[in-house]
């Protein structure tokens, strides 16, 4: 019976970290989308959107039958309940390269980005994925070393997220209001995918810890 009960906890762990894997996929190819002006691969990341849907509903359901049917207390309560708010950040983080593949599609065919201002979402993108990638990582092996680089990871995503607005405001820019406005909100929904990864790793260190480091914001 206990083994049945903590292969249930495995799977829903298993499956938390293979959503963290498909919102990174996304995330890279909306990137790509957005970079190269790519129809379909932006339309990639839009239909399969209501996969990553589908397997936080699928989780949200494990994780209550557990609390309803196994009653878990200590660290497995902790696994449960981190895995429902987990779920529900992954999702989150599927919806974010979602809307940048809209914003791809929506302008096609022409670019979204001037080529000043490429290069940082490019890197924005990188870094992302990168921070998807180490959220399954640490939800598989509950290495705390490795959340806390998330967090070191984030910092540049905010950096790259600031000086966005440094290029927009600068006299020289040229594009007029509705690039400006384009920009403003693609950076926005790379800044908010990290945090939502953060926020992924953060309850790993509290199933472990039994503590939670700082407040969450997202």
């Amino acid at each position: 019976m206990r083994d049945a009960y903590q292969e249930q906890l495995d799977t829903l762990a298993d499956g938390l970290a293979g959503m963290c894997d498909q919102v990174a996929e996304a995330m890279a190819k909306a990137t790509r989308s957005l970079l190269e002006c790519d129809l379909q691969l932006a339309e990639e990341v839009i239909s399969a959107d209501i996969r990553i849907d589908d397997l936080r509903a699928g989780a949200e359901e494990k994780a209550f039958a557990l609390l309803a049917l196994q009653a878990p207390v200590a660290t497995d309560l902790r696994t449960v309940v981190s895995a429902i708010h987990g779920a529900g950040d992954i999702e989150r983080m599927g919806d974010l390269a979602l809307h940048v593949a809209q914003g791809a599609r929506r302008r096609h065919p022409q670019p979204v980005l001037p080529d000043e201002v490429a290069p940082y979402f490019a890197e924005m993108g990188r870094v992302g994925v990168e921070l998807a990638t180490k959220a399954g990582d640490v939800i598989r092996t509950r290495d705390l070393g490795r959340a806390e680089e998330l967090e070191r990871d984030d910092d540049a995503m905010d950096d790259l997220h600031r000086h966005m607005f440094t290029v927009l405001m600068d006299p020289s820019w040229k594009h007029g209001v509705g690039p400006a406005v384009d920009i403003t909100l693609l950076a926005r929904f790379y800044e908010r995918y990290a945090d939502h990864a953060v926020a992924v790793a953060r309850r790993i260190v509290y199933v472990v810890t039994g503590s939670m480091p700082g407040p969450l914001t997202v």
